[in-house]
């Protein structure tokens, strides 16, 4: 017989720094000092929960986590511990159960989540916590989503015993610019005041008085107004905290949730568009321990409106005398009209401003349109900033690195003041602007500049003052309308995936800069393109940087593509926190 086969489970486990666990009779190995919650849902079983969240520290005050627990009992001594034929030793049940967040996993320990003393003891608890707690789920936000409910269902009883009057606590109390308090249906899971403390920084938060009176508040004198105050809404298991945005708007079941990144800086916040029909009613944030673990800023999340916005852009739209309206045109039409005054203005008189906020596929495709016109006149709009220190990055785009690698223009944000410069005296008489509204502080450039062109055409989704000045206007679609890539500011490429269809005749704005490559004489394999991944195959053909990337490949937390030296602080403190 082999040494390996003499070893004991123990000391293979031991070997790789793991200890062996039996839960509910099949056992594992789980890493040395790992919480039996987490190792229970590492393997798939899930054990109630609702003051444990895996990015704050442990309260451990729900006690809805109980678990039936097991160990070896302690051998006389002089005795040797014996060992089953399986080589374990047998387990030895404890007459009460444990709160399995607190805990951690040993060496041979037994643990049972679904046994009859588990079951009973979670009803207790869960009496428990519905002596107080009103009927609200009629009119309650977090209907559809709550813990409470779903616990209800699985551990509630079919009566109640309790008859005292119920204890009444603060209804809708508006503690903050977007959030509001319901005291009465709060679980004491304290939560929200964690992720204050430790997480946000800014400790706002209490609980307040003593037994049945004990609630959630806020200091004398503060309000709930931090930038990331709209977290401890997603915390919630309740609906004791809700978002004013959100409120009485749509039952959640109603929505469908699509995986996709925010847009508003350069960090590639991993978010879900909860959408229904062709309108999205909210963004949460996604967990990504890469980028933004399980937190996004407030300012990013609220700002959607313009997707549903009645200033969409719907059709194209042509102005064919100077001063007059603009009116409704084909694509055919529009794409043949803007092909056609790009050449009368003459390459060495074009200029083309494209995007930061552009997706890599959109960005490469640009790049060969550039090539067809014959221009080197290409720059990008910067944002740069100040960050927060926590999510929000100094590069107020979400694709400064792939506008980098793609346009071949590392500096390309440079040349923007020379364009502007050559619009005032006359040295660029056409101009090609891709998803930018130049009037904004941030390009530097006024309405009466624009008017000095001689022809100006626009791609948006939305109407600006540069589309108002625009001779013609091809309309584009948000980052909720289309598939594509960006690469954030450390260097991972990431998904945009479609979470609503185009608004009216307006089409992905890969599409539009296929359809120009195309009147510019491309070649089938630019014109016949038929998807964003398509482009992403041309892209990894050509740029070595993107070598072995794969729209699969990258899935829903993104691939880390190169190393730019730029660290997310948060994460950076995530990471440092773990570390001890």
């Amino acid at each position: 017989m082999s040494e390996e086969t003499l070893k004991l489970p123990k000391d293979i486990a031991a070997e790789q720094g793991k200890v062996n666990v039996q839960i509910n009779g099949t056992w594992y190995m789980f890493p040395r000092g790992m919480r039996i919650i987490e190792a229970c849902q590492s393997v798939g079983i899930y054990v109630p929960r609702f003051c444990y969240h895996p990015k704050l520290v442990i309260s451990g005050s729900c006690r809805m986590c109980l678990v039936e627990q097991g160990m070896p009992p302690r051998p006389a001594p002089g005795q040797a511990p014996q060992y089953n034929a399986d080589g374990y030793q047998t387990i030895q049940w404890m007459p009460r159960p444990i709160i399995s967040c607190a805990n951690t996993v040993a060496e041979n320990m037994g643990i049972k989540t679904d046994s009859p003393l588990v079951r009973e003891v979670r009803r207790g608890v869960l009496e428990f916590y519905l002596t107080n707690h009103p009927l609200d789920c009629p009119i309650c936000d977090q209907a559809g989503e709550c813990r409470l409910q779903e616990f209800s269902s699985d551990y509630g009883q079919p009566t109640s015993r309790f008859t005292e009057m119920k204890t009444k606590k603060g209804k809708d109390l508006e503690i903050g610019p977007r959030v509001n308090l319901d005291q009465e249906r709060c679980v004491l899971c304290g939560r929200c005041v964690r992720f204050m403390r430790d997480v946000a920084g800014d400790e706002v938060l209490s609980m307040s008085q003593r037994g049945t009176h004990n609630a959630i508040t806020i200091f004398p004198g503060r309000q709930l107004d931090s930038n990331y105050s709209l977290n401890t809404v997603d915390l919630c298991p309740v609906g004791a905290l809700t978002s004013k945005d959100f409120r009485f708007k749509m039952r959640v079941w109603f929505l469908k949730s699509t995986p996709t990144i925010d847009v508003n800086c350069g960090t590639g916040t991993n978010i879900n568009v909860w959408s229904r029909g062709n309108e999205v009613f909210r963004i949460t944030p996604r967990q990504n321990d890469g980028v933004n673990s399980c937190w996004m800023p407030d300012s990013h999340r609220l700002n959607y409106k313009y997707i549903n916005s009645d200033q969409r852009i719907p059709q194209p739209v042509i102005r064919t005398d100077a001063g007059a309206p603009h009116r409704h045109t084909t694509w055919e039409s529009a794409i043949a009209s803007t092909a056609e005054s790009i050449r009368r203005v003459g390459a060495g008189k074009m200029a083309i401003i494209a995007s930061a906020r552009m997706t890599n596929e959109e960005l490469y495709l640009t790049r060969k349109l550039t090539d067809l016109i014959s221009t080197t006149t290409l720059a990008i709009v910067p944002r740069m900033g100040k960050g927060d220190d926590m999510l929000i990055s100094p590069d107020g785009n979400p694709n400064t690195t792939g506008a980098g690698l793609l346009l071949g223009l590392t500096k390309s944000s440079k040349k923007l003041p020379s364009i502007i410069e050559g619009i005032r005296n006359g040295t660029i008489k056409g101009l090609l602007v891709l998803g930018e509204d130049l009037t904004e502080a941030t390009a530097g450039c006024t309405e009466d500049d624009l008017a000095k062109l001689d022809y100006l055409a626009v791609v948006t989704h939305s109407a600006n003052p540069t589309a108002k000045n625009a001779d013609i206007v091809l309309p584009g679609v948000t980052f909720a309308e289309k598939f594509g890539t960006m690469i954030n500011t450390t260097g991972r490429i990431q998904r945009l995936n479609r979470a609503i269809m185009p608004q009216g005749q307006a089409r992905d704005d890969w599409q539009i800069l296929r359809d120009l490559c195309t009147a510019f004489g491309a070649d089938e394999t630019i014109s016949k393109l038929a998807s964003s991944q398509e482009i992403l195959q041309l892209i990894v053909g050509e740029c070595p940087e993107f070598e072995g990337v794969t729209w699969g490949a990258i899935g829903d937390q993104g691939k880390q593509l190169i190393e730019t030296g730029v660290t997310i602080p948060l994460i950076e403190r995530e990471k440092a926190s773990r570390g001890r």
